[in-house]
């Protein structure tokens, strides 16, 4: 069942696929109307579950499933992923790769390997204040509060070590 995100308590669960592009205005229509179709039928088992979406920048969606509300399964957890990869073969953009790193360069959102995110620091390219987006926090709490942050902030900072 399809929710209002902000509704969506502090402990539900959360999942950041980040595009290695931004989208455009139509391919963010599309991934919205098949994001609204697909969690409003979303279920575990047969059960309804209690989910909503984000776009973020025009490049992050985040899925978020209030497990207080029922569970989610590894079957439920399957069909989002797929669904993401029907994203990655329409769009031909990689939401999966979780080797990719996201930072921002002034106000714009570079998705790097996680080779190149260490040679930048290395470089002194990246540093403790770069800012970084964690995208492996796990619920909504996280996010809000800590997913668009400093490195030093971040599990990246020891990223940050290499280059002191």
């Amino acid at each position: 069942m399809l929710v209002n995100f902000d509704s969506l308590e502090g402990t539900s669960k959360i999942w950041i696929y980040q595009s290695n592009r931004e989208f455009s205005e139509n391919e963010i229509a599309e991934i919205s109307h098949n994001l609204e179709n697909f969690i409003g039928v979303w279920k575990r088992h047969g059960d309804d579950l209690k989910a909503s979406y984000q776009i973020k920048y025009n490049q992050f969606i985040v899925i978020a499933v209030d497990e207080n509300f029922n569970e989610i399964s590894g079957c439920s957890i399957d069909a989002l992923v797929n669904l993401m990869k029907k994203f990655e073969q329409k769009f031909v953009v990689d939401l999966t790769n979780k080797l990719n790193i996201s930072f921002k360069d002034n106000h714009n959102i570079n998705v790097v390997s996680m080779v190149d995110f260490q040679n930048y620091a290395k470089q002194q390219k990246i540093t403790s204040n770069t800012v970084v987006f964690n995208n492996m926090i796990t619920n909504k709490a996280d996010f809000e509060k800590h997913w668009e942050v400093t490195a030093d902030k971040s599990w990246h900072k020891r990223f940050l070590s290499i280059s002191n």
